[in-house]
Order: structure tokens, then sequence, then C-alpha cells
């Protein structure tokens, strides 16, 4: 059962789950207010925790207002899609031959089928995508794993609405964003290890951070840079 707790013009969706601690978040691209807290937890405390904390919940959703986004793709002529941080024009090529993409210094050439629509046209370049990221990530999966002293049993693919990746520790799973095909190849990298470091510890706890800054010692330039970057015409979590 969710309640709402108002502070002001600060609405906070609060629930209880079967947690150990609270968890406060603010979501792009709104900036709405969750508050998950343990199952014995009374509104009145949830209430005082988040107004110690508004401070902090003003500056996230300041700063999700002001960060850039995308403006939602048509896959069309002359159309700007990014790959690995680079910028390209998109050049849309309609014939009977097999549906593919060729890809130059500065195009990303779409061939489709004639009377291919919108949706048709974004799947195959969302098929194209994950050939991309299967060709990145098992080396680096391989690189961390001996680095990590981890094995990855197995990852997958697929668009996320609320977060870049995450993972299943007890099953050995990692799971990644389609999206991180559009972020430069070193953020890539970073969520990999980040998810690969959840093997190691499930939480984001202190020991979770000091592997991070054993392992990976540059992470939190990756994860601003990550989190600065513009934001799709959907949502996603920034990692915390």
């Amino acid at each position: 059962m969710t309640e709402i707790i108002k502070l002001g013009d600060v609405v906070i969706a609060f629930s209880r789950k079967r947690v150990k601690n609270v968890h406060l978040s603010v979501h792009p691209p709104s900036g709405h207010v969750t508050l998950v807290a343990p199952d014995a937890t009374q509104v009145e405390v949830a209430r005082a925790y988040a107004i110690s904390r508004l401070g902090w919940i003003r500056q996230q959703q300041q700063q999700l207002n002001n960060q850039a986004r995308e403006t939602p793709r048509h896959f069309i002529e002359r159309e700007s899609h990014y790959l690995w941080g680079r910028r390209y024009l998109m050049t849309v090529v309609y014939q009977n031959a097999k549906q593919r993409i060729v890809l130059d210094h500065k195009r990303i050439t779409l061939n489709v089928r004639p009377g291919g629509d919108a949706l048709k046209r974004a799947e195959i370049l969302h098929s194209w995508h994950k050939s991309l990221l299967h060709k990145q990530i098992p080396p680096l999966i391989h690189k961390w794993e001996k680095k990590l002293w981890v094995t990855v049993s197995n990852y997958f693919l697929q668009r996320m609405k609320t977060k870049w990746g995450s993972c299943n520790h007890q099953a050995g799973h990692i799971r990644l964003n389609t999206e991180l095909v559009k972020k430069p190849k070193h953020l890539l990298e970073y969520v990999i290890v980040h998810e690969m470091a959840h093997l190691l510890e499930p939480k984001h706890s202190e020991i979770f951070v000091a592997i991070l800054n054993e392992h990976y010692p540059t992470w939190r330039e990756a994860r601003t840079e990550l989190n600065e970057l513009p934001l799709t015409a959907e949502s996603w979590r920034k990692y915390p």
C-alpha cells in the first residue's frame, strides 16, 4: 500500500517493504519522489526522515529540470542519432532487398523495404544496436571476471525504463540497458563493472564502494558523466 507524504510542494510516495534500510529516490524525468522503508516503519518516522532530506530532494529535482533531453526519434532522413557518444545523420533507403544498416564516418544508412513504417525502422535499428553491444560486452565481462574474481553466468540486453543495468547476484546474471550503445564506450564498461561488483556485494554499501574504489578508481567521474548526458525521451534512473 502506498501512502502520500506532502512537504509543501514536494509529494512523496511512501511504501513499506521487506527491506532493512530506507531508500529515498528522485526519479527522472519529472523528479517524482519515492520513499521505501522497512515494514514496521510508522508514517511519522518516514515523514521526519523525508524532512531531513528535503534539501537533497530539491537539489535532485533541480538537476533533473536542468538536464538536457533527447527529442523523440522518428527514424527519418537527416535525423540525428548517437552511437558510442558520436552524432550521426540518418539516411533512409527504401528498397526490395535485405533490411540492414550501414555505418560510415558521418551517416547511419537504414535500408528498409518499401512501406516500412516508423515502428519497423525502429525495430531494425534496435536489433542493430543489440548486435553492436553483443560484440563489445563479452570481452569486457571476461576482462573484469579476472580482475574481480567473479563469474557472470549470463548477461541480457533489453530496453529498461528505470535503470542502466541490474544484477541478480544469486543467479550470477547481469542485465544491461540497450540505450548504452548511444553512450561513450567507457561508460558501457563502467556500468558492466558496477553490476559485476554487485556479485561481490549486492547493496550500495561501504563494501561496494570500497570494491569500486580499488578496482575502478575513476568510477565517480564515470557516474557523473553518465548521469549528466542527455536523457532519452523515456525515463531512466540515475545511478546512485
